[in-house]
């Protein structure tokens, strides 16, 4: 069969084909000069590998619309193309991925680059369930899925009856659904144990035969980008649920251990933080004076207590309470757990040199209002942050003691000159976690003699800075005291006779008379008698006062006080 066009009509086809090339390399040199002038790497993106985890952060319309394909996903760092930097960054598409916890490269490329990173949408396969990097969970699936599993019980016969590959799906929307914070895999000699914390607290959920366990932790290892083949060397990694719009992140964190590899996989869900002062558990009197410190413009504010008393969503509840559009907030973690709309947040990042203390100057540069300081663990990260206090910043941060007494010692510990700890300071916190007692269940029960004695004594001292309330002041509820409420257990609390946790809390203001005492370098003890003589009420006191009101019980108290 002859070819049906004469050898014009080639020629012109020939010469059309030429010339789109030439126009094409016109085009690509003309957008190249442009990233040389702004200084932007650029790409033509033809010989560049193209990430299709990074691609499909974004659909094929969203790309389009904004002009701009993301090519590569390392950590949270994303490298983005466009053909038009001075537009990219006002996008909501990209403010959206910033308030996810990414970080955006801009690099330039030529239409012709753009059309080859959007052809790549054409291979790629959205997984419903699964894929690297990220879970995509559908909402309606979930919610099939969160149905059937009301508690540990129901989660054990799910659990049973699944094939590995819907085991880890399972566990992910079980965890969400009944409120865990955390996902523990204990490999033993026969199998491998799964716990979840609920409240605060362990609790067996079930065991997973050695075979099927071995599945899941390849399949953790995948989504988290760690590496298959290590496997007596500890790894930590992430990933990103998505359910209903909102990205609950998952931190991943590996162990060797003698019978396997241990994982803890915790939950940061931004639904479960407590964005309110008032959602914290502060008594009245308390949440009013916290109220009046922050109102203030300078000094520092420390929360103080161990790892998982609260320290962070207290201080993110902080932030809320000062957020507005007068304010600059700026805050430094290790890592960022939520993310907070109309804020700076930046994350600690010790291989680009960039700890706690280098980032705290570049943001006193940066003119704050209010620093955010995710923890005080060294002498120059404790000076820089007293010094910003003493410059006109309110500055809040945590620092690691048993009460807030101790925040002055420990801050002498690491050689902070008591001249700057004393004017910096404005008030010292310090706080628990004890779990509420189930409402649908929570039972009254006599009280023993020495737990009345115990409690009187505590709360004896305190009993007049109480005003009555409901007609029965505290000095006759202490005298009332013969019976409290205590756990029962229901279906709606799992059996433990708790749901949920509130905040226990003292704190004490630097006065005139504590600077004195601050200046002498005294003991935690010398501390605590001037703030108690000052008013303070103790964490123990205020954790009574709430078995008072039937929100813990006398167990609790004595399981997280001592």
């Amino acid at each position: 069969m002859t070819d049906p066009k004469t050898p014009r009509a080639k020629r012109e086809e020939e010469l059309e084909k030429k010339l789109g090339q030439i126009q094409a390399h016109g085009s690509t040199d003309t957008f190249q000069a442009t990233a040389q002038k702004l200084g932007i790497p650029f790409s033509d993106l033809a010989s560049a590998p193209i990430d299709t985890g990074a691609l499909g952060l974004v659909s094929e319309a969203g790309a389009r619309a904004g002009n701009f394909a993301i090519i590569l996903k390392t950590g949270t760092a994303l490298t983005v193309a466009t053909t038009d930097p001075a537009k990219i960054e006002g996008l909501e598409t990209i403010l959206a991925l910033k308030t996810r916890g990414f970080t955006i490269q801009i690099i330039m490329t030529s239409p012709a680059g753009l059309a080859h990173a959007w052809q790549r949408y054409i291979n790629l396969k959205r997984v419903d369930t699964f894929e690297v990097g990220s879970i995509d969970i559908k909402e309606e699936d979930l919610a099939e899925l969160q149905k059937k599993i009301g508690s540990v019980k129901d989660l054990q016969q799910q659990v049973a009856s699944v094939s590995v590959t819907k085991l880890l799906e399972i566990l992910l929307a079980g965890a969400l659904k009944i409120g865990a914070s955390d996902i523990h895999f204990e490999p033993t000699h026969e199998n491998a144990r799964l716990r979840y914390r609920l409240d605060g607290v362990l609790e067996d959920v079930t065991t997973i035969e050695k075979e099927s366990y071995e599945k899941i932790v390849n399949r953790i290892k995948i989504l988290s980008h760690l590496k298959l083949n290590i496997q007596r060397a500890p790894q930590d990694g992430r990933f990103t649920i998505r359910e209903g719009g909102i990205d609950i992140e998952v931190r991943v964190s590996i162990l060797p251990s003698e019978f396997g590899e241990t994982i803890v996989m915790r939950l940061l869900d931004p639904r479960s933080i407590k964005g309110k002062l008032e959602d914290l558990g502060m008594r009245p009197d308390f949440l009013e004076m916290m109220k009046e410190q922050l109102a203030k413009p300078t000094g520092a504010i420390l929360t103080t207590g161990p790892t998982g008393s609260g320290k962070t969503t207290t201080l993110y509840a902080f932030v809320n309470y000062l957020n507005s559009s007068e304010s600059k907030i700026i805050t430094i973690e290790d890592p960022i757990e939520y993310h907070i709309t109309g804020i700076s947040q930046t994350q600690v990042d010790p291989t680009r040199g960039y700890g706690f203390a280098d980032g705290l100057r570049s943001i006193v540069r940066q003119d704050p209002d209010i620093i955010l300081v995710g923890e005080i663990r060294d002498n120059e990260t404790a000076e820089i942050a007293l010094n910003a206090a003493l410059t006109g910043h309110l500055v809040l941060s945590t620092i690691h003691t048993n009460d807030a007494a101790g925040t002055i010692p420990r801050l002498i510990d690491l050689k902070v000159q008591p001249q700057i700890i004393a004017p910096a300071i404005r008030l010292a916190m310090a706080q628990r976690l004890l779990r509420r007692l189930c409402e649908n269940c929570r039972a009254k029960k006599p009280l023993a003699e020495g737990r009345v004695q115990k409690i009187t004594a505590n709360l004896e001292p305190i009993k007049e800075k109480f005003p009555p309330e409901a007609g029965q002041p505290l000095a006759d509820k202490i005298k009332t005291l013969l019976e409290v409420y205590e756990p029962v257990g229901c279906d709606k609390c799992n059996n433990t006779g708790y749901k949920g946790r509130i905040g226990v809390y003292e704190a004490f203001h630097v006065t005139p008379e504590m600077e004195k005492l601050i200046m002498s370098n005294p003991s935690m003890a010398s501390v605590t008698e001037l703030a108690v003589q000052q008013g303070m009420i103790t964490m123990r006191q205020d954790a009574y006062l709430k078995l008072l009101e039937g929100v813990t019980s006398f167990d609790e108290i004595e399981r997280i006080l001592g």
